[in-house]
């Protein structure tokens, strides 16, 4: 019996104060096997930079989306987390017949019958290799933020509310990446 084509979706950056939210959809090949898949949180940056150069080589099909701060401050995150996962599955190069979603909820219009998974980025490895490619892309991405934004430590953080960036934030005040719709730094706006 031929087994369905199955889609693990994921996103990274929900937490942050700063910078975009990604998302990635995944289908993994059955025949070109990528060893050591986990949720992207348990893997150090450098075993997550292997693994994800590993999924993109081997993956059947993969994409990665994301959602602009202007999104997340409009639509809130649940929301822009969500478009983020519809943009990555619409750009899949392979239609999927079932997709599997990290979480509680899932993005309407699929295409596909969708089911979300609470703690999936742990128990199914599609999920998991989304989860990979979402935290590789995001991370890459606020590096590169760093570059125009040095004054507070994106390369270390990611954007995160760490004591470092609220320190930062207090002294700098917000940069135009920084999420006006998230408490500290709405916070801070009201001081200004």
């Amino acid at each position: 019996m031929r087994r369905a084509v199955v889609c693990g979706v994921d996103e990274a950056g929900r937490g942050p104060l700063a910078g975009p939210v990604y998302a990635a959809a995944v289908i993994l090949d059955p025949a070109r096997r990528v060893n050591g898949l986990a949720d992207s949180k348990l893997l150090t940056p450098a075993r997550r930079e292997k693994l994800a150069q590993r999924i993109r080589e081997r993956a059947r099909a993969w994409a990665v989306a994301f959602a602009t701060v202007e999104e997340i401050d409009r639509l809130n995150i649940l929301r822009a987390s969500l478009l983020a996962m519809q943009r990555a599955v619409r750009s899949l190069a392979v239609a999927p017949e079932e997709i599997w979603i990290d979480g509680n909820h899932c993005p309407a219009d699929l295409g596909c019958p969708a089911r979300a998974i609470v703690d999936g980025d742990a128990l199914h490895k599609p999920i998991s290799a989304a989860s990979i490619l979402a935290k590789t892309a995001r991370d890459a991405e606020m590096l590169a933020l760093h570059a125009r934004y040095p004054g507070y430590g994106f390369d270390r953080h990611k954007g995160y509310g760490t004591p470092e960036h609220l320190a930062m934030l207090r002294r700098l005040g917000p940069c135009e990446i920084h999420r006006r719709s998230f408490m500290p730094v709405q916070g801070r706006l009201d001081l200004d």
